[in-house]
């Protein structure tokens, strides 16, 4: 689970750094898009580098779900010392459904931006913009229910991120100490505030007309 997740978080805060080149503009935006399929060319295929990350996160995806699942039906015979059940059983029973809403939202975000590239703005779809990684980005978030959905999308995530992150380190014997077990909760909440602020950023700086 620590190891999955560790993949996971190094992935978004390289997905939130993309995402955050949409406001200086269209040019910068689909360069940097264009980049990732033209990287390590001609060692690489076109899309290879693409192609190697989806694999590497499919894999990843498959571990953290099974983890979750083998700790979910652990957790069930487990017993807790009468002190920490409620805050035990509240924390644990938010990591599952988050993780469960993070994983729809994820599919939902795949088959928008990836697979069918639909804006969901009946004002902006066709060619012009499904083969345009910045309209389709703009477009998208021009429509305020998305946007809400979105921003819902990195709480749950902000949250799931701030326990996991901590939790992590736990695992791997970074919390020996009050100042380490300290300074491991400082870095989840961190981590997790920089990476849902900067995921917010784009699609409030478009709904508020800030992108166009």
């Amino acid at each position: 689970m620590a190891g999955t997740g560790l993949v996971f978080v190094g992935f978004v805060l390289l997905h939130m750094y993309g995402n955050l080149k949409s406001l200086s503009g269209e040019v910068a935006f689909n360069t940097y898009a264009e980049h990732l399929r033209t990287f390590g060319e001609p060692i690489l295929p076109y899309g290879g580098l693409l192609w190697i990350l989806r694999v590497v996160l499919l894999i990843a995806l498959v571990g953290h779900l099974y983890a979750g699942l083998k700790l979910w039906g652990l957790a069930g015979t487990a017993r807790r010392a009468r002190y920490s059940a409620v805050k035990t059983a509240m924390r644990t029973k938010w990591m599952r459904w988050g993780g469960v809403a993070i994983l729809l939202f994820l599919i939902w975000h795949l088959l928008q931006f990836t697979i069918l590239k639909i804006s969901v703005n009946p004002d902006a779809n066709g060619p012009n913009v499904e083969n345009n990684p910045y309209l389709l980005l703009v477009a998208s978030f021009q429509v305020p229910w998305m946007t809400i959905l979105y921003l819902l999308a990195m709480i749950a995530l902000a949250l799931h991120l701030a326990h996991g992150i901590f939790s992590s380190q736990q695992t791997l014997g970074w919390t020996s100490s009050v100042p380490s077990y300290r300074r491991a909760q400082a870095v989840g909440y961190g981590l997790a505030a920089v990476i849902a602020v900067g995921f917010m950023i784009p699609p409030l700086a478009i709904l508020f007309g800030l992108i166009k």
